[in-house]
């Protein structure tokens, strides 16, 4: 099989593609040959070593790579092979630097949810990361229908997915969107869309919404402790990565995000997916050996949408 791997800590151009052994069925675990994957921000904060803390013991080289979108190659933990199937590899928690960069990987059959025949691979891709991390981050910050919600970020998956998740669950949310992407942005059931600007500014918008502030804030864009004079007194406020989460003020709730697999919740998810009932977009979708380039392309920034990585 084919795998791209991290030869060291740095640009993308550590990024090699090369080939290894086909991993052999394995006790407890699922072989799942893969169709698609996403790069993701974190992926390129790994492949820098910005985050080599978490994984103290991973060598090189190493395969990167959250989003599993592939078929199971055979019949083991209730799965039958064939079967398509997504999935979220829990990469630092795992730390073994096994990923789903890679054209077969071993999942656990707790990370996988069944897939749906009508959806795309590529799309398929978007799902597993980004949609988990917004559910269990509204899971998190908790509320009640009706509530005022502000999600910045939501021209990005994470998001894009809380807005949609939010305004369906009867939150009234205030969405900030890139430039050139509020149309996008309304689209997804939002009630107020504001234009993404330095965070005093930002607040005062927010304020003329809701004086008394937000009941909840979800921090996609990692925007930080500014954002915090958007939430009244007593609400709260989740950061889309844990690390960054501010210190509370005012009563507010303060807490960080780390997606975990969840089988129930992506069931559903990529169920609404396949339905309509929630938007994902895709940038680009690139073969493998145009990882590197996957890579460039994200650190450059202006995105709409996600990168993916077929086999």
């Amino acid at each position: 099989m084919r795998a791209l791997e991290v030869t060291t800590f740095g640009t993308p151009d550590v990024l090699r593609l090369l080939d290894r052994p086909d991993p052999e069925p394995r006790s407890g675990a699922v072989r799942v040959r893969m169709h698609a994957t996403v790069v993701n921000p974190v992926d390129s904060w790994i492949r820098r070593g910005t985050m080599a803390h978490r994984t103290p013991n991973l060598s090189f080289p190493f395969t990167l790579g959250f989003d599993i979108a592939g078929t199971v190659l055979d019949d083991a933990h209730g799965f039958t092979a064939g079967q398509r199937v997504i999935g979220l590899y829990p990469w630092l928690v795992e730390g073994t630097g096994k990923g789903a960069n890679a054209e077969i990987v071993h999942a656990d059959p707790r990370w996988l949810a069944p897939l749906p025949p009508s959806l795309e691979w590529a799309v398929a891709a978007t799902v597993p990361l980004n949609s988990l991390t917004a559910r269990q981050s509204l899971d998190l910050l908790g509320g009640a229908a009706g509530e005022t919600v502000l999600v910045t970020g939501a021209s990005g998956a994470v998001g894009s997915f809380a807005a949609q998740l939010a305004a369906a669950e009867g939150a009234k949310v205030v969405a900030v969107a890139s430039a050139d992407d509020e149309a996008y942005v309304s689209a997804l059931g939002v009630q107020h869309v504001l234009p993404r600007d330095e965070p005093r500014r930002l607040v005062e918008a927010v304020r003329k919404i809701a004086p008394n502030g937000v009941d909840r804030a979800f921090d996609a864009a990692l925007v930080g402790a500014p954002l915090l004079g958007a939430v009244r007194d007593g609400g709260g406020f989740l950061s889309a990565v844990e690390a960054v989460a501010p210190a509370s003020e005012r009563g507010i709730t303060v807490t960080g995000v780390h997606a975990k697999p969840n089988t129930t919740q992506l069931t559903d998810l990529v169920r609404r997916v396949a339905a309509g009932e929630l938007t994902t977009r895709i940038a680009d979708v690139l073969p493998i050996e145009h990882g590197a380039e996957a890579h460039r392309r994200l650190e450059a920034g202006g995105l709409r949408g996600k990168l993916v990585l077929t086999y």
